[in-house]
């Protein structure tokens, strides 16, 4: 049996992207033993809310770090029809919402709100933050605690994005 049958794909948000985007670690995401892609809609957010990071999402894109999916299928464009109506989410968190509902992937997303609205539409649908791929990249030994405590500080004080933890060492 191949490995790739075990491959678990994460479709990620804006929120999740731009922390790694930001601190220029897309090679994180690259560790990561998730298979990670974007919707067209958090590409289209990326480019026009943070062009800053516009250069290294495309680079992302070229190596093969992120991919990107499409809205289709009639489950997935139906929920985002009805997660865009809605008016609470925005354009890329109701594609990924979508996606990653109609294709049984996984999500990652920062924003609580629209988890927990992803949540209410799939009871089981797993969900990562920043947080927890950092864990889990503390746990594969990709990085250590002492690093992924500095890229948290740096979180907060260049990204305003903060965790409700003082170290990655209280969660392990």
């Amino acid at each position: 049996m191949s490995g790739d049958s075990q491959e678990v794909v994460v479709i990620t948000d804006t929120s999740v992207l731009v922390n790694f985007l930001c601190i220029d670690r897309m090679d994180l995401i690259a560790s990561h033993s998730h298979r990670f892609m974007i919707t067209e809609h958090v590409k289209e957010e990326i480019t026009d809310h943070y062009p800053e990071q516009q250069d290294r999402l495309s680079a992302a894109l070229a190596d093969g770090t992120l991919e990107v999916i499409a809205v289709s299928g009639d489950m997935a464009l139906d929920l985002f029809r009805i997660l865009s109506e809605t008016r609470r989410l925005g354009a890329g968190e109701s594609a990924a919402i979508a996606c990653a509902i109609a294709n049984n992937y996984a999500m990652a997303i920062d924003d609580r709100a629209a988890a927990a609205q992803a949540r209410l539409l799939k009871a089981d649908l797993v969900v990562l933050g920043s947080q927890d791929i950092m864990v889990h990249l503390i746990q594969s030994e990709v990085i250590d605690v002492a690093e992924a405590d500095q890229i948290k500080e740096t979180w907060a004080i260049s990204h305003r994005f903060r965790l409700g933890i003082s170290s990655f060492s209280e969660i392990l």
